[in-house]
């Protein structure tokens, strides 16, 4: 008796072996893709944001919001305790100073100034750092060595004591101030990316990019730079309250925005002798730069954590 003849699609199945020909009769399985990642944001992100953002709002339309002009006062409302009426009949519910401006007014036009110091110098040293950075991680070699040499001796350099030379030998002024304080972040932007740089230089991708001919400029600026891109935001926003902190001392030193114009820093130091009698002239400026500056500190922590993908399964 003669078996029927197998079929073309078992003599197929029977040429695949029998794993192949078991799994012949299901149906290929597509790869979902991998959902995306929602990031949640802490409530006390989300307070240091709408702080940050409220702060900008109110630095910006300082002149509309301010309920007094922050460098004309009156004598007769010298030293006025925070009421809602004074000696003059006018409000001041952060008081007065020793000349009877009205420290409201002057807090947040002194906002104004240093944000403005912040984000010009973290632009200044962002740019010099995040380019000598870049450029060392990838040429290296006698271009390396000297950049890493000089960021070496202004970190083993007290930067106090180098701001106020130069600042001596220039003048205090505006413009002064903020290449000052740019300058002295540039050492952190250059050290952090020159390293990731370093790193990214010797992954197979560069080298391909490399063997079909693109130039160096094409490399950095659009396969290196974006993978570094997430590092350089959060040292900005670090780099950021380091330098309202430091603009402040400056200005509480004499070295950087000069009276009458108001500054945190200023006022700081305009109130020391105060503190016995009228608290409130440095307390209220130094509560809120130390708020100001923990927030946006913690607002780059935060940013590093969600940024770093080391640290996310943390």
């Amino acid at each position: 008796m003669s078996l029927p003849a197998a079929g073309p699609s078992q003599r197929a199945a029977g040429e695949r072996g029998p794993v192949a020909a078991a799994l012949a009769g299901f149906a290929p399985v597509q790869a979902g893709r991998t959902p995306r990642r929602r990031i949640r944001v802490p409530w006390p992100v989300r307070l240091a944001a709408a702080f940050m953002v409220g702060l900008a709002v109110i630095a910006a339309t300082a002149p509309h919001v301010a309920p007094h002009n922050p460098e004309r006062g009156t004598l007769r409302a010298r030293l006025t305790p925070p009421a809602l009426r004074g000696a003059d009949g006018q409000t001041y519910l952060l008081g007065t100073d020793h000349l009877g401006r009205d420290v409201l007014s002057r807090v947040i036009f002194g906002a104004r100034v240093s944000l403005t110091v912040g984000f010009a110098a973290v632009a200044v040293g962002g740019v010099v750092g995040g380019t000598l950075g870049l450029l060392a991680g990838y040429q290296g070699g006698w271009f390396d060595e000297v950049v890493m040499t000089v960021a070496d001796a202004q970190l083993a350099f007290p930067f106090i004591l180098l701001a106020i030379g130069i600042i001596a030998v220039l003048g205090p002024s505006f413009r002064n101030l903020i290449i000052v304080v740019g300058l002295s972040g540039w050492v952190t932007y250059a050290r952090v990316l020159r390293a990731q740089v370093r790193a990214i230089r010797r992954r197979e991708f560069v080298d391909a990019i490399v063997a079909l001919g693109g130039s160096v400029p094409r490399i950095v600026l659009r396969h290196i730079l974006p993978n570094v891109a997430s590092t350089f935001m959060v040292i900005a926003t670090l780099e950021l309250a380091r330098a309202i902190v430091l603009e402040a001392t400056l200005s509480f030193l004499g070295l950087g925005i000069q009276p009458p114009t108001p500054s945190w820093g200023v006022m700081v130091q305009e109130g020391l002798e105060y503190l016995d009698s009228a608290w409130w002239i440095a307390i209220c400026p130094g509560l809120v730069l130390m708020l100001t500056s923990i927030v946006v500190s913690r607002t780059g922590d935060w940013l590093r954590d969600v940024l770093d993908p080391t640290l996310r399964g943390a």
